[in-house]
């Protein structure tokens, strides 16, 4: 396995040429790094204006590994390469570097750069990347890797004190300025080397800059997200990197990645797939306005008995949720389930936003918030199923989005109840949550150990003995006479489910997914905003003069035949014919997954619109190609014949088409997370973009 290396930008507050000399002063061999036995230059030129300059260099390295590995691998000294491509012009050092010793078991590529500083002239950055590949090694392979990770992670450490000695050893020396490069006053014919440096001037320099600005560096991490071995730094450089790259426009902040991180123990392919599921799901719901936009209902003001209440002695927002005193069974049969989870997920977001807030108060990182949960009062009513059941919808959408929020559970005065809600409930707690939960019976908490050790006296609630007054409502039991059948709560979870403007939809092999849209006026405006998830998709619009019907299926229904998260709606009869009962008015458009596309279409005629979404690989929609139910369901078994598209559609009138925000501006608003890069392409009445 390929094991890679990325660092946050490194900025050292000195001139770019100061840094060059105190840089050179580690060769030929630098008694701080003791594994740097010796270096030796086997090749040096220079440009005639003395612009460039290439040196390469034989490095002697002394790896720290057991007697008996270097005595299997018959060596005592390993040797690298080193290239260095100093441009004073450009004032730019990248150096190269990669293993001579083992080429053809081990690879070894490392790259740095010294760089001026996109903002201060009189700064330089500095960053590097690694990468090693062990194909074989007597047998050793994984000690041989483990071996290599520990030392680089040193040599990484290493690196700024060196710089900073060297610096303190030229300013003890009376050094403190270096004058830049300046080309020869008589105007010479230069034979400058062919250097191509990593940021040449060819490119868009202000692209480049913004780039820079767009780059960690350590003072950040350190102030705003604490202290990361260079490992940890590494992923979620290469992580917030690929969002860069793949999903142009809003991205999660970096205290936010960094949870996901955490939450899978810094796996990058884990930590890739559960940030891609929450940023589809934050987009469809639209998370990112739920402060904005959510009015908490009178009843849940009265009776649900939780708060925010201070902080922690660490500086954590401090959550106070008084459960024993909480009618969940009246606020669910008032409320329904979908609305208590709307509330749940708003305390989630308020809960990131004073995570941030703490963090400029305390002015140290502070990404997660502590929860006590007062059980007094905690009865077999709280054990009613289909509160248990909300609980742990609660407790999987909440892991499930907002991994590493949770700092630290306080469980205060469990009743003898208490184990029977919790052998219902841990099973879907994962591990490295479980032991952030301390659980005090009766009046355990009052004494050593309990809460003075995490909370400030000043900060203690009343009810529990302290001095703090605490705004969080007393709760009591929600009035029956306002309880509603279970008709009336479904119709208002599906009305609540539908707030969400965004659809989705499952496309299938020879079953496409298809929209509906009718059109009274000529000239109407049809536009559309849709992700594809999975797969690649052909995007077409159909009119037709008479209404379609929905595709019977013998019994099945299309949610039956679609995923839980989706459906599949089919409506051009397998008995028209295209030319006739209806018609293609744009050309089909190819979709590819992870694209984001926005466009509309100014409608000729009045009457039905089709707007379809199929697979790629799929024929064209005719007459011929309609499958039967049994070809759609054998499709199912096979993954790649199955795409998952997220759609919103809306129908304005031509006056009102250059006013809409939701059709024009699509591509640059929150709902946009997915998008990596945005272009547009004009067609005959039809104005479309799709980011990449």
């Amino acid at each position: 396995m390929v094991q890679k290396y990325q660092s946050p930008v490194r900025v050292y507050k000195y001139p770019f040429e100061l840094i060059m000399a105190a840089y050179e002063r580690r060769f030929p061999n630098c008694p701080l790094i003791p594994m740097f036995v010796n270096s030796v230059i086997i090749s040096e030129c220079h440009s005639e204006d003395g612009a460039t300059q290439v040196i390469e260099r034989r490095c002697t390295v002394d790896v720290e590994a057991p007697r008996l590995l270097k005595r299997i691998a018959g060596v005592e000294y390993m040797y690298f390469i080193q290239k260095n491509s100093l441009n004073r012009r450009e004032r730019t050092l990248h150096i190269e570097a990669y293993n001579e010793s083992f080429s053809s078991r081990v690879n070894v590529y490392e790259h740095c750069c010294y760089t001026v500083h996109p903002e201060n002239e009189d700064w330089t950055c500095f960053e590097q990347s690694a990468s090693m590949d062990i194909k074989s090694f007597f047998g050793f392979e994984s000690t041989a890797e483990k071996i290599a990770m520990k030392q680089y992670a040193t040599s990484i450490k290493k690196g700024k004190e060196i710089i900073e000695c060297h610096l303190k050893q030229l300013e003890e020396e009376n050094i403190t300025h270096v004058p830049r490069w300046a080309p020869p006053p008589a105007p010479t014919t230069s034979h400058a080397l062919p250097l191509i440096p990593l940021y040449s001037k060819h490119k868009n320099t202000h692209h480049l800059e913004k780039q820079a600005l767009d780059k960690l560096d350590t003072d950040y991490i350190s102030r705003y997200l604490g202290n990361l071995t260079p490992f940890q730094e590494s992923c979620l450089i290469r992580l917030r990197l690929w969002l860069q790259e793949t999903h142009k426009g809003k991205i999660p902040k970096d205290q936010h990645v960094l949870r996901f991180l955490r939450s899978r123990d810094f796996n990058l392919e884990k930590a890739k797939e559960a940030l891609c599921q929450t940023l589809t799901w934050r987009k469809q719901h639209q998370i990112d306005f739920l402060l904005d936009t959510w009015q908490c209902p009178q009843l849940l003001q009265d009776y649900y008995t939780g708060g925010w209440h201070h902080h922690d002695k660490d500086g954590r927002p401090l959550y106070i949720l008084r459960l024993g005193q909480m009618d969940t069974k009246g606020l669910v049969r008032v409320l329904g389930e979908e609305t208590l989870m709307r509330h749940v997920l708003s305390i989630n977001e308020e809960g990131l936003r004073h995570c941030e807030e703490n963090t400029k108060i305390f002015g140290k990182p502070i990404s997660c918030w502590t929860c006590l949960v007062d059980l007094e009062g905690l009865n077999m009513r709280h054990l009613w199923r289909p509160g248990i059941k909300a609980l742990l919808r609660t407790i999987e959408l909440v892991g499930a989005n907002y991994p590493e929020t949770l700092g630290r559970l306080l469980i205060l005065r469990a009743p003898r109840v208490f184990p029977v809600l919790w052998t219902l409930v841990s099973p879907f707690i994962d591990e490295n949550t479980r032991k952030k939960f301390l659980i005090y019976a009766g009046n355990d908490y009052q004494g050593p150990g309990g809460l003075v050790d995490y909370i400030n006296r000043d900060f203690i609630p009343d009810f529990l003995g302290g001095d703090a007054l605490c705004d969080v409502p007393e709760g009591g039991l929600v009035p029956k006479p306002l309880y509603r059948t279970a008709e009336e709560l479904e119709n208002e979870e599906v009305k609540l489910w539908n707030e969400a403007i965004y659809k989705s939809a499952s496309v299938l092999k020879g079953a496409p997914h298809e929209v509906l849209i009718e059109v009274t006026e000529a000239s109407s405006v049809i536009t559309w905003d849709f992700d594809v998830w999975k797969g690649d998709v052909i995007f077409s619009i159909y009119h037709s003069r008479r209404a379609p019907q929905p595709v019977k299926r013998d019994g099945l229904s299309a949610h039956n035949l679609a995923c839980p998260a989706g459906n599949n709606v089919q409506l051009i009869d397998r008995s028209w014919m295209l030319g006739q009962d209806y018609s293609m008015v744009e050309t089909a458009l190819t979709c590819r997954e992870g694209e984001s596309v926005q466009g509309s279409h100014v409608t000729r005629w009045p009457g039905f619109y089709i707007l379809q979404w199929r697979l790629h690989s799929s024929p064209s929609s005719t007459s011929s190609s309609r499958p039967r139910v049994d070809d759609v369901l054998a499709s199912l078994q096979v993954s790649s014949h199955k795409c998952r598209v997220m759609y919103f559609t809306e129908v304005l009138r031509s006056t009102d088409f250059r006013g809409s925000m939701s059709s024009l501006e699509s591509s640059h608003s929150a709902f946009s997370l997915l998008s990596a890069a945005t272009s547009s392409s004009n067609q005959s009445q039809t104005e479309s973009s799709i980011s990449r």
